[in-house]
């Protein structure tokens, strides 16, 4: 400590608690009289602070923004009532906007208003895939099917608000509480001799879900088909996301979120019970604020910097749930919360359970995603790629491999109905020692075409691989799949 009085004191001053009368800093030049600021620095400051905070709404609301994106969708094929379900009966093909998809199961989705109908009762037959609740921030409320405590054999569910005393239920039912009023309900069915058939079948004849209350007399289940449907389950990425978080707290309960998060919510004019109305300047502000946490959330998922994202040390291929826990919790919360593990998932991924990010061999399914190619570049739609997969791909049930769209972060729009390849529905091409060379470029190889997905010249894409029933060979990584690497290709005559 300095042993010098300034002048205006009567002690010592430390020089590190003192603020000079001008500061140059990234937002420009910051001035002050004697530690005041002056107005125009207020007004920069002031505006840079609502800047700041309309990013973190950006980045920490993700999950409900597309949430409420995903409700917004399916509402318009029709999902009006819990006794209303989509399903892929014709697979998911990329005609509807569903961030990462696949169009390797048949997806069942319900929607669930427990302010409208109360305790709902969710009943799934034998056999079902691997099934999830979330609710309205996409955070876990139970699984159902192989990874749920049915394991597989089917039963009954009820979903309750966290604050229902409803005591009266069935003994023979699983219970599951929510803290919100919008859940949402996917379920998967495996591919049987390549065909959704069976899968179809066994939900139209299965699947139930209805209001507690109408328990001596469910009403039918409607199933509506998203296959070949055009809609959109995609949040904003402009100015506009901040009025689908507002539609969020409107509509749920105020304990939906933690008293920081609404807070935060609030400093930029969110708050339950009020209008959401920013005048001009914050208008402004809140565009630049979504454009910059766009970005930041695209740079998250393309461009990842946490080591523990990448799956190999010596590959590109990243793990969707960096850390390995479903609630992006460091050391199961001692680190605090892995802030950009949730936004590069949720960024580009919707469903949220352990069953994803726990070590279940032979159970559930895994996840591995390719940004670029071998060199760190994205991958373009004008040229050629080969991925190798080596022999022993562990996968008990199948595995899969499809690719994206950047933009939409949903299925590429191609000539292929499917930008997809699968074990189990693809007649594949093995090299002789079992491995496999899979191609992507604009137009089929002269040989391997059976081998090929297609891609769009002028069009960037990534990939995901998914593996069902993942074996040990995964975890212990013993196994691993090659980069992409680009080839000049022969095209099919």
């Amino acid at each position: 400590m300095s042993t010098e009085v300034p002048e205006g004191y009567n002690t010592p001053i430390p020089q590190s608690i003192t603020t000079p009368d001008a500061v140059d800093t990234r937002i420009g030049r910051l001035e002050f009289v004697d530690g005041v600021p002056t107005r125009e620095t207020s007004s920069k400051l002031w505006d840079h602070l609502d800047f700041m905070r309309g990013v973190e709404v950006f980045l920490n609301c993700v999950p409900a923004a597309s949430m409420q994106a995903m409700i917004v969708g399916l509402e318009s094929l029709g999902l009006d009532a819990c006794n209303k379900a989509v399903i892929a009966d014709d697979l998911l093909d990329s005609s509807g906007l569903f961030l990462t998809g696949n169009t390797d199961t048949v997806y069942t989705a319900v929607l669930l208003d427990l302010d409208r109908d109360g305790p709902t009762v969710v009943e799934i037959p034998p056999g079902c895939g691997p099934g999830t609740v979330n609710d309205a921030w996409f955070r876990f409320v139970v699984d159902m099917g192989a990874p749920g405590p049915d394991r597989g054999a089917g039963g009954r569910y009820v979903i309750l608000h966290d604050d229902d005393d409803t005591t009266v239920v069935p003994d023979d039912v699983f219970v599951a509480r929510s803290p919100s009023r919008a859940n949402f309900l996917v379920l998967r069915g495996f591919l049987v001799d390549g065909k959704p058939d069976a899968a179809t079948e066994m939900f139209r004849n299965g699947l139930r879900a209805y209001p507690l209350a109408d328990a001596n007399n469910p009403p039918e289940m409607e199933f509506i088909s998203m296959s070949r449907k055009e809609f959109n389950t995609i949040h904003s990425n402009d100015v506009t996301f901040f009025n689908e978080i507002n539609e969020v707290i409107q509509r749920e309960p105020i304990g939906v979120i933690d008293h920081e998060t609404r807070g935060l919510l609030a400093s930029i004019g969110i708050e339950k019970g009020k209008p959401f109305a920013p005048d001009g300047r914050m208008h402004e502000i809140l565009s630049e604020a979504a454009a910059v946490a766009n970005g930041t959330a695209r740079a998250i998922d393309f461009r990842p910097r946490d080591p523990e994202a990448l799956i190999y040390d010596d590959r590109k291929w990243i793990t969707a749930f960096v850390g390995g826990d479903y609630r992006w919790l460091r050391r199961d919360g001692e680190g605090g919360r892995n802030l950009d593990a949730r936004t590069l998932f949720f960024y580009f991924a919707t469903v949220n359970t352990p069953a994803m990010a726990l070590k279940m061999v032979g159970v559930g399914s895994q996840y591995a995603a390719a940004m670029t190619d071998a060199d760190g570049d994205p991958l373009d739609g004008s040229l050629n790629y080969r991925l190798h997969l080596p022999a022993g791909i562990p996968a008990r049930d199948f595995w899969s491999i499809v690719i994206y769209d950047p933009q939409t972060r949903s299925e590429l729009q191609t000539g292929q109905r499917y930008p997809s390849l699968n074990n189990a529905r693809d007649q594949l091409q093995y090299n002789d020692d079992g491995s496999i060379d899979l191609y992507f470029g604009p137009e089929a190889p002269a040989e391997g075409s059976s081998n090929w997905i297609q891609s769009v010249p002028g069009k960037s894409w990534f990939t995901l691989i998914r593996l069902y029933g993942p074996l040990e060979s995964w975890f212990d990584k013993t196994w691993r799949p090659g980069d992409f690497e680009r080839i000049t290709m022969t095209a099919e005559r």
